[in-house]
């Protein structure tokens, strides 16, 4: 089986699959006469196809543990989808790019206290992954026609530690 070793989650590294939703180096400015900082712009939302729409939803996931045996990964070819983190927990981001076969070799991320994701629209990524307890979430996605998700199963796993 081959191994995954995880990496830190940075604006740069995860830049090819998405977006970094972090306080943190984000574009800011004053609202509500001073009392509030809006961090501005921090993902691209994307929706494509008929009557597409977006979504905001809420989830409750139960932790993993690493080592994780990685055999799935999946993609959605009309919109993007946001991961923002409600509890303190750590989650796991997985993403892997596009070769003429299929999704390449993964690679994965820890997030910190405070990070949350938005991965663009068609590019491969894991499932949610929270670690260290049960953690809720706010997922910005698309809804309308169409199915709007592909799963791609390696031949041989990977082992993520």
């Amino acid at each position: 089986m081959r191994e995954i070793l995880v990496q830190p989650l940075t604006r740069e590294a995860f830049r090819p699959f998405g977006d970094v939703i972090e306080i943190d180096g984000a574009d800011s400015f004053p609202i509500n006469h001073g009392m509030c900082m809006r961090y501005h712009d921090l993902a691209k939302v994307e929706t494509t196809g008929e009557n597409a729409r977006t979504l905001i939803s809420l989830l409750r996931g139960k932790p993993y543990e690493l080592p994780l045996r990685l055999e799935m990964v999946e993609r959605h070819p009309f919109g993007s989808q946001a991961f923002v983190p409600l509890s303190q927990n750590p989650f796991l981001v997985v993403a892997a790019h596009e070769q003429p076969d299929g999704p390449g070799d993964p690679v994965a991320f820890l997030t910190k206290t405070g990070q949350g994701v938005n991965i663009h629209r068609n590019i491969w990524h894991g499932i949610l992954t929270p670690l260290e307890g049960h953690s809720d979430f706010v997922v910005i996605d698309r809804g309308g026609d169409g199915i709007n998700l592909q799963e791609h199963f390696y031949r041989e796993p990977f082992l993520i530690r």
